[in-house]
């Protein structure tokens, strides 16, 4: 067997070979934890768990070194993207997005570093992301082992903000919290940005877009290599219409954010109306970039659209 014959080729996320070898196209770019010099806010890695190996990046702005008495800030539980294949904590695009972010919103970040797939299928991220929060809940008491949780984080005033796969992860963790609890921690609300959800049934304009073809297939596809032991499309882990736990929401407020190219796009939407009619009695609001991609506002983040979906999640998380 010729160590170059595929087993499955995700471009242009991965490849994996069948002799076992998995070849990660993008989101392999490391950025060192740092002092962002444009912004002033600090970042360091932290172990949460050797094994499972589960890590996270803290973030914490520069009103924390220059601000006396210090106030508590609002704690942001990042989960970022890659359909749960590729990238990291310690991507560039994610390290300066959320340098960005932390500035400008003046919160405490940690950002997950849950385990991919395919070499640890999922639910490992669920499982990870669940565990990475509550090692941050730990800290609500002031004794935790992360002095800047422990120092600057306010606990009543907590949110979680996802993109692409880690809008899944957002959206599961916040229904975990309201289905049973998690003591010292007040989840507020959850922003999901182009959130990767599916289902086998055609919702909005689906029937008739890319999400009809070749598009949709794919989104098909990477959840069945994700997620092997999943029933489908229609497991409530990627399909929130299909859970009857959907009322049970852990947060009072949700911000969808989707884009008008982007094959998920009908999902948010879809969600958004799902919850409304769920029993769950927050408030949800969706946004729509019009003429932009999927993830757009990591590519161009200066883009006059990334921008203006910064300004709504600003004011979200405030």
């Amino acid at each position: 067997m010729s160590n170059e014959e595929l087993a499955y080729d995700l471009s242009p996320l991965l490849k994996v070979y069948k002799d076992g070898r998995v070849e990660r196209l993008k989101g392999t770019d490391i950025a060192p934890p740092s002092t962002d010099p444009k912004t002033g806010v600090q970042s360091k890695d932290v172990v949460i768990s050797q094994e499972p190996a589960i890590s996270a990046r803290l973030y914490i702005p520069k009103s924390t070194t220059t601000s006396s008495p210090q106030t508590k800030l609002p704690l942001l539980i990042y989960f970022h993207g890659g359909g749960f294949c590729i990238e990291s904590s310690s991507s560039p695009v994610y390290h300066n997005y959320l340098n960005a972010l932390v500035s400008e919103t003046n919160v405490v970040a940690v950002s997950v570093d849950y385990r991919l797939a395919p070499e640890h299928p999922l639910p490992a991220a669920y499982e990870d992301s669940w565990a990475a929060f509550k090692w941050v809940a730990s800290h609500s008491d002031g004794n935790g082992s992360e002095d800047w949780l422990n120092s600057f984080a306010d606990f009543q005033r907590v949110f979680f903000y996802g993109d692409s796969a880690g809008g899944t992860l957002a959206h599961n963790m916040a229904l975990k919290v309201g289905c049973e609890g998690l003591a010292g921690v007040n989840l507020i609300g959850i922003v999901l940005v182009h959130p990767y959800f599916w289902g086998t049934e055609p919702v909005g304009e689906e029937s008739t877009s890319t999400a009809a073809g070749p598009g949709g297939e794919f989104i098909s596809a990477l959840w069945r290599f994700a997620c092997p032991s999943s029933s489908g499309s229609d497991d409530p882990l990627i399909n929130p219409a299909k859970d009857p736990k959907l009322g049970e929401l852990g947060c009072e407020k949700v911000l969808v954010c989707v884009a008008e190219k982007d094959v998920l796009k009908d999902r948010g939407w879809h969600y958004s109306e799902t919850l409304k009619k769920s029993g769950w009695n927050g408030a949800v609001e969706v946004i729509e970039a019009a003429g932009e991609e999927h993830s757009f506002h990591l590519g161009d983040p200066t883009c006059d659209n990334a921008v203006a979906m910064k300004k709504k999640i600003v004011a979200f998380l405030n």
